[in-house]
Parts: structure tokens; C-alpha cells; sequence
């Protein structure tokens, strides 16, 4: 599996910055690899990073940047709207998982790392895996 084939949720980003040790080792490792995200994942990181871990603005940009140096980023577009609302109506996701995984299909990737979906399920070509079972 190359970099390039694999897609990250939000949350295996925000592992890194948790006090589980597991997690942490884990999400970095699979990191250290590299991969691709989406404006959606930074938006959400963003978020996340300032509302439960309390991060100031400098930190929180510092960290947006080192994540834009790890992994390709694809931008959200209309496309990624369509397709997304298409996978939630279809498979019953929420809108923005549907919107993760449109993201990683429209990159082209095999597999979804991601802890909030359905481990093993398969959409168009998309696995979904769970880093940490």
C-alpha cells in the first residue's frame, strides 16, 4: 500500500494529540507514513484542536502546517458535495462522513483510516479501517 492509497479521518489526527499512549503511537505511525486529507479533516482538526484541547491560535496553525506538509490535501469542491450526498442517501452515513469518504474516493485511495465507521465495509472501492482494533 503506498502513501498515496491511503485516505485519514479527522479523529486519527486528533489521537496524536490525546493523552492515550496506544492511540498516539499508533495515529503517528500510521502518519509517519503519510497520506491524504481533505479541507475538511483541517477544518475539522481546527476545531477539535481549539474546543476540547484548548489549543491557542499559534499552535493550532503550527500543527495545521506540519499536517500540510505530511499529506496531500484535496480541496472540497462540488464534486465532492455530490458524491458525498449520493453515499449518505445510499449507505446511510451522515453527511460529513459521506463527505470523508467521497473526499478519499475522489483521491483515488483504497483505504479510509478512520475509527467512526464501519471497520471492513467496502463502498466503490473504499475500505474502511479501524487503525486500532
Amino acid at each position: 500500500m503506498s502513501t498515496t492509497d491511503c485516505f485519514f479521518d479527522t479523529n486519527i489526527l486528533v489521537y496524536a494529540l490525546s493523552t492515550e499512549r496506544a492511540k498516539v503511537n499508533r495515529s503517528d505511525e500510521l502518519m509517519d507514513a503519510g497520506g491524504v486529507i481533505s479541507v475538511q479533516v483541517l477544518n475539522e482538526f481546527a476545531l477539535v484542536a481549539r474546543r476540547k484541547y484548548k489549543l491557542d491560535w499559534p499552535l493550532v496553525r503550527a500543527r495545521l502546517a506540519d499536517l500540510q506538509d505530511i499529506f496531500s490535501v484535496t480541496p472540497l469542491t462540488l464534486e465532492t458535495h455530490q458524491r458525498g450526498i449520493e453515499i449518505a442517501d445510499r449507505h446511510g452515513f451522515g453527511v460529513y462522513d459521506s463527505m470523508i469518504l467521497a473526499a478519499a474516493q475522489l483521491a483515488g485511495c483504497a483505504t479510509l483510516f478512520t475509527e467512526d465507521m464501519h471497520d471492513g465495509m467496502t463502498i466503490d472501492g473504499l475500505t474502511i479501517r479501524n487503525p486500532y482494533k
